[in-house]
């Protein structure tokens, strides 16, 4: 009977159970992490954002400014939006901005700030006729000139920038027509004129 005396030395046949170990341990990890991802960021349509309006008004001025800038739009039955009267048939006054009043917020101790400053209308139907579009200077601490950004945006059928105008209204009280637009009967809009009309109804 032949005995076979060994060497005492392990035989190398290329599998090395700690780096199979090591590399499933890895590949699991990197798998897990790849599902994640899926998860965490779900595939997004650009600019597939639905906003329910067929018309946008935004009225901006200056980040940080304590200033109050009012918008006022008058329809075409002669009945006027503005702070006291935020919605009248299809127009709604969807932010009112008071300048920094109302900005800031303290969490923990920490003070937290907007900057951004402005009021936003939407026009949520087709109302044929004439509309206006007013700023007024309302309050002033800076007791300084003021130049408002008002933007008017045609949503449906079609995306249009109807107005893009920058007015300086130069002490508190000042009140200035932006745009005069005429609505057809199919939502296009068919004039539009700065002929100025007075529509807040005090003065402070």
């Amino acid at each position: 009977m032949a005995i076979r005396v060994g060497t005492g030395k392990k035989k190398n046949n290329g599998a090395d159970p700690f780096s199979d170990l090591l590399f499933n341990s890895l590949l699991g990890i990197s798998l897990l992490f790849f599902i994640a991802i899926i998860f965490i960021n779900p595939k997004t349509k650009e600019g597939d954002v639905e906003i329910n309006a067929y018309f946008v008004i935004t009225v901006t001025w200056k980040d940080f400014s304590p200033d109050d800038i009012d918008v006022w739009v008058g329809d075409p039955l002669g009945k006027k939006l503005w702070f006291k009267q935020r919605e009248i048939g299809l127009l709604h006054l969807d932010r009112d901005d008071r300048g920094m009043e109302d900005d800031r917020i303290t969490v923990n101790s920490e003070l937290i700030e907007n900057p951004l400053n402005q009021e936003i209308v939407t026009i949520r139907g087709v109302y044929p006729g004439r509309y206006t579009v007013n700023v007024h200077y309302y309050k002033s601490v800076s007791n300084e000139p003021v130049d408002v950004l008002v933007r008017i945006f045609k949503l449906r059928p079609d995306y249009q920038v109807i107005v893009d105008e920058t007015v300086t209204l130069d002490a508190k009280g000042a009140e200035k027509t932006v745009v005069n637009f005429t609505l057809g009967q199919d939502g296009q809009i068919v004039k539009k004129d700065k002929i100025q009309k007075q529509l807040v109804v005090f003065r402070e």
